[in-house]
């Protein structure tokens, strides 16, 4: 496999291609594909650095009904702009679920309940926490990843003293 083929070859060197079917610039690598579920095309989107595409997608096909259309500045741009969409959205969904938060309210004022997830892979768990009105930390305690956490068993957590049961 040549450099050109591998997505981690000189991946701190920013050398710009610019082909009919592979484009390399502004950190991400653009290459039209044969389409593997039909006669079509399709087109990925590498991030300098990474093994696995970004984003994979349909690609039109050129005049001639057979090959595909090439490459060029304006689909580049639009590509690596809904390349970095997909990235963030990804990275705001795995934050959603690795962290949570509730609001309860208690005899002593309201209180933010938290749960954060730790997914190590040999010994995962979740941390769940109670803070005050100004920020103030008022308990944390280690709990199974797999803890549900909603207002009722936040509420519950606060009114038994924070014990260890969350």
């Amino acid at each position: 496999m040549n450099d050109i083929e591998s997505p981690d070859a000189d991946a701190g060197e920013d050398r710009k291609i610019q082909e009919a079917r592979l484009w390399r610039d502004d950190g991400w690598t653009a290459r039209v594909i044969k389409n593997e579920d039909d006669d079509g095309w399709a087109v990925e989107m590498t991030q300098d650095g990474q093994s696995e595409p970004a984003l994979v997608g349909p690609w039109t096909m050129g005049r001639d009904k057979k090959n595909p259309k090439p490459l060029d500045p304006p689909a580049f741009f639009t590509l690596v702009k809904t390349a970095n969409e997909v990235l963030r959205r990804h990275e705001q969904q795995l934050h959603a679920t690795l962290h949570k938060s509730v609001r309860i309210d208690t005899a002593d004022g309201r209180l933010t309940v938290k749960l954060d997830i730790v997914p190590d892979e040999d010994d995962p768990y979740a941390l769940l926490s109670a803070y005050d009105a100004s920020g103030e930390q008022l308990a944390e305690i280690r709990v199974a990843p797999t803890y549900k956490l909603n207002a009722q068993r936040a509420s519950d957590w606060a009114a038994g003293g924070f014990g260890n049961s969350g």
